[in-house]
């Protein structure tokens, strides 16, 4: 598909081929020393921060790859598939319909960023509607993406950039994705190196087609920790896949206040501890925590991912509402017309709902949870440390060399980066990842792009 924009055409699948792959297919064939040769900080995190399960039911092998599943695997958009429970696409979910939600704020905000952009960046920046690139993101907190960084805009373009996630996201929205880069920033203070992927600007834009009221288009968000994928066809809007994450979570920085993944922690623990003894035995898994229990995260767009866990159609009504309410805490990042629009679509398949959870449920527990429908997966997990180790309690740190020396100590006298963390490691509340796939087969708005080639084209 040509997509002529501003005088430029979007770069097409066959100039756009993942590096990722590659990154990935060498960690799995030289597992430790592959992931050492890359070097840096992506060399202590990208075990733990890339893995993540293409089969549920896959085991590694003690030499392996982490417990959890294999690395990732960037493919193709032709060969996407999406989130199954056994390979086979539920058919008749999703439709191109008007939302009566207004996309015109999200639309303007994008051609804005985009008319701001320079011929140069808009090479770099601008890509067909059904490229890889959609795929071809990753959490890990690398340089090696397209597009344009936020540190490498212009004052105006940097603004332009902003108010494109602010029409695009909730207040809560915006602000979770600020916390998350600013926390970033406070990563690459702790570790002595802010130059390159852990810093708050260290964040990129692509856009996917030519924003329009009418058309597909979409635009992707990328750096680590956050990656958000925004598909918007005419009135409707598919913000998935969304990966959020931080480490530290809990943290005083600069004389503020920072709590992440409160609302995630809490409302999952709500859910849970509602739970009688049956749907309790329905819902715990025997599996004990891990240091890395995600599933669907990068690399993983056909992941395999039975249901498991306690059925919602099983709830009682008090219960579905908590149910409801889990969800609604991650659907409420996006905008609050469509994050309404996207709460109904996961209300009509509540029976057919599944809470799953690995682990303790103290308040301070590290666990893992799942929400799964055939409309909706969201994962939370509590991983193990990679790169901040807290002291005994002190959740409060000012970054500084003296910090850093620290922290490198206590990462050499325990043997590797994160010590006691990475993979292997025990888990914790400071390092939290989540995703929210939409399964069979519309995330990146995949299925309703095929829909509207096939019946308005």
């Amino acid at each position: 598909m040509v997509n002529e924009n501003h005088g430029h055409k979007p770069r097409t699948r066959a100039a756009h081929r993942s590096r990722r792959w590659f990154m990935n297919k060498a960690l799995l064939a030289g597992g430790v020393s592959a992931v050492a040769a890359m070097g840096g900080w992506a060399a202590t995190s990208a075990g733990a921060e890339e893995t993540g399960a293409a089969d549920a039911t896959a085991s590694a092998s003690p030499s392996g790859p982490p417990p959890g599943g294999g690395f990732g695997q960037t493919i193709a958009y032709d060969d996407f598939v999406g989130v199954t429970t056994d390979g086979t696409v539920v058919g008749d979910l999703y439709a191109v319909h008007s939302t009566g939600v207004s996309t015109v704020p999200v639309v303007r905000a994008a051609r804005a960023f985009v008319d701001a952009l320079t011929d140069d960046q808009k090479a770099a920046t601008l890509f067909d509607i059904d490229s890889d690139q959609w795929l071809d993101w990753t959490n890990v907190d690398s340089n090696d993406r397209d597009g344009v960084a936020l540190r490498d805009l212009t004052e105006r373009q940097y603004a332009l950039g902003i108010r494109l996630l602010r029409a695009s996201l909730s207040a809560r929205g915006l602000r979770q994705a600020d916390n998350i880069r600013k926390l970033n920033q406070f990563l690459g203070e702790y570790e002595g190196d802010t130059s390159k992927a852990l810093n708050e600007d260290a964040y990129w834009f692509t856009v996917m087609g030519t924003p329009s009221a009418t058309e597909a288009w979409g635009f992707q968000f990328e750096g680590h920790h956050l990656v958000i994928n925004y598909f918007v066809l005419g009135d409707q809007v598919v913000m998935t896949p969304t990966f959020m994450g931080s480490e530290p979570t809990k943290i005083t920085y600069e004389g503020k206040d920072y709590h992440l993944f409160r609302e995630e922690t809490v409302a999952g623990l709500e859910l849970l501890r509602s739970l009688n003894g049956t749907q309790l035995a329905q819902a715990l898994s025997t599996d004990e925590k891990s240091g890395t229990d995600l599933l669907a995260g990068a690399g993983q767009d056909n992941a395999v991912v039975p249901y498991a866990g306690v059925k919602g159609s099983t709830l009682n009504r008090g219960q579905r509402r908590l149910l409801l309410d889990l969800a609604g805490v991650y659907v409420g990042y996006q905008d609050e017309g469509h994050a309404r629009v996207r709460l109904r679509e996961i209300e009509k398949h509540l029976d057919d709902t599944y809470f799953y959870w690995i682990g303790a449920y103290d308040d301070d527990s590290a666990f893992y949870y799942r929400v799964h429908s055939p409309v909706v997966l969201i994962e939370y997990d509590a991983e193990s440390p990679l790169g901040y180790h807290e002291g005994d309690g002190d959740t409060s740190a000012s970054p500084s060399a003296s910090v850093s020396e620290s922290a490198s100590a206590s990462a050499s006298a325990s043997g590797g980066p994160g010590g006691p963390g990475g993979p292997q490691g025990t888990p914790t509340q400071q390092h939290i990842h989540t995703i929210v796939r939409t399964p069979n087969g519309n995330d990146y708005g995949v299925d309703l792009l095929r829909l509207h080639l096939e019946t308005d084209h």
